[in-house]
């Protein structure tokens, strides 16, 4: 468990409260937890999350470890589908040796934790855990020889901003099996990425709008919710800015008029439109090459990456 406070005084009252009732072990100021590990500069205002002792274990575990490192989480060149599962029994017979799931697992743990930049990679080979193939299983390989390069990556947090802020984007028809959409956000605070999703949409989107539309309504219900945490913590934040780049789902998020385009949309989408109007998000326009949630949707090309990376804090320490 983690305590939280301005005060030492009531982070004091509290444990010795908790004491009363709970075996209890004080381990003092937090270093480690759930396998990330928590470095902090207090003279320059500065906290960074690392997983490297995590990543270093899992590529030890699966032989990784001496591999030679790649410099993009997912390269443009795989393709993957269904149609690449095995066909055959001995094919079937050969992926049954193989981790795949638990390599899938354990990368989903760390793109969870303090690694967004494999969130795309990972949700990529994530969809065929049930009945993966040789090349679903060399894109697993991919990630792995990323994370050999960058294991010591990690977020960086300080004082230069204080204030929530969001980017939305999403691919269009990514899904080469049921082509499906994917939307994808993140979420800043202080210099830092505290908030991401890569996640499949329920519905074939009909255009790249929908897509888009879809994909800023799953980051407004995101967007609500850091709002009301930041409130239990005592930091209003009136405004959260959610930034699209795409200047047409903007004007449908905002225009309230009945839209053929939107008429056959499920209703729950249109909780941004609700959002936007009550809840104090604002959608605004940011140009392509400054969406940092565009790593989130496809590979990118290395200079990009490393613009995104810095954008969201993630650096070696």
């Amino acid at each position: 468990m983690l305590l939280a406070s301005k005060s030492i005084e009531e982070i004091n009252r509290l444990k010795t409260q908790m004491a009363r009732t709970f075996d209890m072990k004080d381990l003092g100021a937090a270093r480690q937890i759930l396998g990330m590990e928590i470095f902090k500069d207090r003279g320059n205002g500065k906290l960074w999350l690392s997983q490297q002792k995590y990543v270093e274990k899992i590529l030890l575990r699966f032989g990784m470890n001496n591999v030679k490192p790649v410099s993009i989480p997912l390269a443009s060149h795989f393709k993957l589908s269904s149609s690449l599962c095995p066909n055959t029994d001995e094919e079937k017979d050969y992926m049954s040796r193989i981790p795949y799931a638990n390599v899938a697992g354990c990368l989903m743990y760390a793109m969870v934790c303090t690694r967004p930049d494999i969130s795309h990679a990972v949700g990529v080979v994530s969809r065929y855990m049930a009945n993966p193939g040789k090349e679903h299983w060399s894109a697993v390989k991919w990630v792995l020889r990323y994370l050999r390069g960058t294991s010591s990556y990690c977020i960086s947090y300080n004082k230069s901003s204080e204030f929530v802020c969001g980017y939305v984007d999403s691919d269009f028809a990514g899904d080469l099996d049921k082509r499906r959409s994917t939307s994808r956000y993140v979420f800043t605070l202080a210099g830092g990425a505290i908030s991401w999703m890569s996640k499949l949409q329920n519905i074939v989107a009909l255009s790249t709008i929908e897509a888009e539309y879809i994909a800023a309504s799953h980051a407004c219900k995101e967007a609500v919710w850091l709002k009301g945490l930041l409130g239990e913590f005592g930091r209003l934040q009136d405004n959260i800015r959610l930034l699209c780049d795409s200047q047409s789902a903007i004007h449908l998020a905002k225009n309230r008029a009945y839209h053929s385009k939107l008429k056959h949309i499920p209703i729950k989408y249109h909780f941004v439109r609700q959002v936007i109007t009550e809840r104090g998000v604002s959608i605004e326009k940011v140009h392509t090459k400054e969406n940092c949630a565009d790593m989130f949707t496809k590979p990118v090309l290395l200079e990009k990456l490393r613009w995104c990376l810095a954008s969201l804090g993630l650096q070696k320490r």
